[in-house]
């Protein structure tokens, strides 16, 4: 082999070995690689709570405070314990009704649709307010000078599964419309009392919406006629004896008073007795007529 052969061989395995080092170690040495920006981490904003203020006015009366009744989720029970604002508050607005016997104070509790309700009133909000007007009452407020309302606000954001003042105050002069609208609805609660029925041997309370809107209109009648009270007396059908019966009507009675009494209606507006078996609805003879027997019946008086 020549000198000149050599060499040639020589530039071509030189170029070949370079070719092959380049395109296993260097292929991308000279490109621009494009990388995509870091995408940013998104972390939720949790919306903020709503919060209502305690606050109502007549005239040349207001108070303002954002302290307010604060009750969790599906309760009606107030979150204890308040604020020295509230607190403050409600003894302002006893003085201020004092000194004004036409005013009163309007109560609207706030409810979401999807709350669960296990009071005895058609709505939570109305419930809610029912609890307030208690607390105002034990303040020494009169339950006279108070109305209380319901109203749905699905717009209402909790905090940590607390609601912070879901209600609304007003104040206002009381109308002669207002005596007459509740002289009617006294009328036809005593006409048509409200009628609870029991299962065999037990006490408890299970309220259609019907129901739960009768206790709401007796809770305002006993609330705001002087001198009304009401009545409610035990039922049973004929199982067992007539001194058992009597007994376990005289308990369905009681049990409806202290279910009405949690629920916002005063204990001396309440009176219970029991007749037992004496006074059937319906006869014994079939099971449906001894559902029907099974009862308590809450008359206004």
């Amino acid at each position: 082999m020549t000198r000149t052969t050599t060499n040639l061989l020589g530039i071509v395995i030189t170029i070949l070995a370079g070719t092959y080092f380049y395109v296993m170690y260097c292929s991308e040495c000279g490109s621009t690689v494009k990388k995509e920006p870091a995408k940013e981490m998104t972390v939720p904003i949790a919306p903020e709570a709503t919060s209502y203020p305690f606050a109502f006015g007549s005239g040349d009366y207001t108070y303002h405070a954002n302290d307010n009744f604060n009750f969790n989720i599906s309760s009606a029970s107030i979150r204890m314990p308040l604020s020295q604002n509230v607190t403050d508050g409600v003894t302002g607005l006893k003085t201020f009704l004092d000194e004004n016997d036409n005013k009163v104070i309007n109560i609207t509790g706030y409810y979401k649709g999807d709350e669960v309700n296990n009071s005895a009133f058609p709505n939570l909000g109305l419930a809610r307010a029912t609890t307030v007007k208690g607390h105002f009452t034990k303040n020494g407020i009169s339950s006279a000078r108070i109305n209380t309302y319901g109203e749905l606000r699905d717009e209402m954001i909790a905090k940590e599964d607390i609601y912070l003042g879901p209600m609304f105050y007003s104040l206002e002069s009381e109308s002669e419309s207002a005596d007459d609208e509740l002289k009617a609805l006294y009328e036809k609660n005593k006409a048509n009392p409200l009628v609870l029925y029991f299962n065999t041997a037990e006490a408890s309370i299970n309220l259609s919406a019907a129901q739960r809107q009768k206790v709401a209109d007796i809770s305002r009648c006993l609330d705001k006629i002087e001198g009304a009270t009401c009545t409610i007396i035990g039922h049973t059908d004929n199982t067992g004896t007539a001194e058992t019966n009597l007994q376990l009507g005289q308990n369905r009675a009681d049990f409806t008073k202290s279910y009405l009494i949690k629920n916002g209606i005063a204990a001396a507006k309440i009176v219970t007795t029991s007749k037992g078996q004496a006074q059937p609805l319906e006869s014994n003879a079939t099971e449906e007529g001894k559902a029907k027997n099974r009862r308590t019946v809450i008359t206004l008086n």
